[in-house]
This record gives C-alpha cells, structure tokens and sequence, in this order.
C-alpha cells in the first residue's frame, strides 16, 4: 500500500471513530492490536473506545497532522471536549478541554496491529489551573 492510499485508509478510520461505527471497527483493527504495547485485541479496544465514548460524550477526533509511511501513520489529533468526570486522573467534571495526542500506528495489510499514544496532559492541567483561577466550574 502507497502512501497515499494508507493515509486515506486512515482518514475513513478516524470517520469510523467519529461515527461511533464500532461495529465497523474490526475493518480497520486487527483482531490482535497492541495499544501502548498491551494486547488489547479489537474486542478490548472496542471497550476502550466505548469507555472514552462513554466518559465524554462530545469526543469527536481531528486530524491536525498526518504523515504516512508505510506501513507506519504518525498523527497529531486534536480535541476540544467536555470530559464528564475524571479523566487522566484529573478532576475535569465537564470543564471543556482542549488538547493534542500524539499517536503512532502500525498497519498490516489494511488494519492497525499496533498503537503509541501520547496524550498531552499538562495542557488540560493547565486549562484547570486557569479556570480554577478565573472561578470558573
């Protein structure tokens, strides 16, 4: 696979996601997929995305970056959500957040068999700094 067609591959991925098509998702992740180098299979990373679901009703993912070399994807996706509660261990309690994660992607043929994902943490810390300054909930 060219370049070019795995990074369209991945944008019909990321629209998956959006979708909330997790039915769909075993036509983008292999049944033996590795996130942050735990074997999750696509049943367990079909939970995971149904907990973030879950956890924030608003997620929607952005592609703010995307290199593709195959078989490899590098992509900065950006959020701008409204966590309910916890999140990365942090007390949001549905304060809108902003934030960047950086993530890695391994394909074989046509589907994901590995994730690194980086989330940018400090950033929502920061965010609940300057409300908790403001007075803001």
């Amino acid at each position: 696979m060219n370049a070019d067609a795995l990074a369209g591959l991945y944008r019909d991925y990321i629209a998956c996601l959006n979708r909330r098509d997790l039915d769909d998702l075993g036509a983008y992740v292999h049944d033996e997929v590795r996130h942050n180098g735990r074997q999750l299979g696509v049943g367990g990373y079909r939970l995971m995305l149904q907990k973030d679901f879950t956890d924030i009703p608003d997620l929607r993912f952005d592609i703010e970056l995307l290199v593709c070399q195959p078989p490899f994807v590098a992509s900065r996706l950006r959020f701008d959500c409204t966590p309910k509660a916890n999140f990365l261990g942090l007390a949001v309690n549905g304060a809108k957040v902003s934030f960047s994660e950086n993530v890695f992607y391994e394909f074989h043929d046509t589907r994901i068999v590995a994730v690194w994902s980086v989330i940018d943490k400090t950033a929502i810390e920061a965010q609940l700094r300057q409300d908790a300054a403001a007075g803001d909930p």
